[in-house]
C-alpha cells in the first residue's frame, strides 16, 4: 500500500544524534502513514550499521558526500507518498507535528511548503525556520548585521521576517530544509533540488522554483519541532569546500535567480562582496 508520507532524511557522520530522532519519529507513528528514508552520504562514524539495525527504514548508500541537494535527491527513485518530508537528523519531532502538518497541506492545494516552528537546544527560535530570498537590499541589511540592530524594523530585517511574531502563520519566501514538507507531485515538477548547489541555498532555490508556479510557501508554528544545530559542524569537515559552501551558494542563487533585475552596476557590486566574503573565509580557515 501506499504510503501517505515519505519522509527524506540525510545523514552525513551524524550517528549521535539518529536514536533520539528514530525515537521521536516511533512514537508519532500514528499521526499517519508514512515511510522513512535514510541516505547516507558517505558517513565514517558507522551510521550505516546503526540503520541497517532498524527495522522499516529504507536506507540509500552514496559512497561518498554528494551534497545536500545531491543526496536527498537520490531517494527521488524510491519515494512513494503523496506528500515529502525531507528532515535533518539533527532534530526531534514532537507527537502533533505530522499530523498537524499534513492536514494543514491538505487544507489548502495551494501550499507548495509548508515549514513549522523549530526550537533550538536553548528553547529558543531558530530564526532560518522562515526567510526571505537574498535579494541585495536583503542581503545587506543581514550581513552588515542591521537585521539584529533593529530586529523589529519591516525595512531592515526582511531576511528573517523580525517583524512578523513568530508566533503567527504566514506565507514566507523560503522554508529551511531542516523540515521541508511538500508534494511528490510539485517535486517532479520542478526537478526536485537543484544540484548546483553542494550545502546551503538548495532549499532557497527549491521554494523559489515552487514559487515560481503559483503555489505558497508556509510557516506554520502550530507544528513545531527540536532543531539542535548543527548536525555536523564546520570544523569537522575535513576541507575548505564546506567553509565556502554558503558563500558560493549565495552566487549561484543571485546569478541563476535574481541577477536579471539588476544592473550590471549593482551585479558587480553583489559579486564584489560574496567574493570578498568568501576570500575572507578562507584566509580564516587556514589560520585558524
Amino acid at each position: 500500500m501506499r504510503p501517505n508520507l515519505s519522509i527524506v532524511i540525510l545523514n552525513y557522520n551524524t550517528k549521535k544524534f539518529l536514536d533520539g530522532l528514530f525515537t521521536s519519529l516511533g512514537e508519532v507513528r500514528g499521526e499517519a502513514d508514512f515511510e522513512v528514508i535514510v541516505v547516507d552520504n558517505g558517513s565514517e562514524d558507522k551510521s550505516s550499521e546503526l540503520i541497517k539495525g532498524i527495522k522499516g527504514i529504507k536506507l540509500i548508500q552514496n559512497k561518498k558526500n554528494l551534497g545536500f541537494a545531491k543526496g536527498n535527491n537520490s531517494a527521488r527513485k524510491v519515494v512513494r507518498g503523496e506528500f515529502v518530508l525531507f528532515l535533518n537528523t539533527d532534530t526531534k519531532v514532537p507527537r502533533g507535528t505530522i499530523k498537524k502538518s499534513l492536514e494543514k497541506m491538505a487544507s489548502d492545494k495551494k501550499i507548495g511548503i509548508l515549514t513549522c516552528r523549530m526550537k533550538m537546544k536553548n528553547g529558543k527560535l531558530d530564526r532560518d525556520a522562515r526567510r526571505s530570498f537574498p535579494t541585495p537590499w536583503v542581503s545587506l541589511t543581514h550581513f552588515t548585521a542591521l537585521d539584529r540592530i533593529f530586529p523589529r524594523s519591516k525595512l531592515f530585517s526582511r531576511y528573517w521576517y523580525g517583524w512578523i511574531p513568530p508566533e503567527t502563520t504566514h506565507e514566507i519566501d523560503a522554508s529551511q530544509g531542516a523540515f521541508l514538507l511538500t508534494r511528490k507531485t510539485i517535486l517532479d515538477k520542478v526537478g526536485w533540488f537543484s544540484e548546483d548547489y553542494f550545502l546551503d541555498g538548495e532549499d532557497i532555490d527549491l521554494s523559489w522554483k515552487i514559487k515560481s508556479l503559483g503555489y505558497r510557501v508556509l510557516y506554520y508554528p502550530e507544528a513545531w519541532i527540536w532543531h539542535f544545530k548543527k548536525g555536523t559542524k564546520k570544523g569537522e569537515y575535513k576541507n575548505v569546500k564546506f567553509v565556502i559552501s554558503g558563500v558560493d551558494a549565495m552566487r549561484i542563487f543571485y546569478v541563476k535567480r535574481l541577477a536579471g533585475d539588476y544592473s550590471l552596476a549593482v551585479g558587480f557590486l553583489v559579486l564584489l562582496g560574496i567574493t570578498l566574503v568568501k576570500m575572507a573565509r578562507i584566509v580564516k580557515y587556514y589560520t585558524a
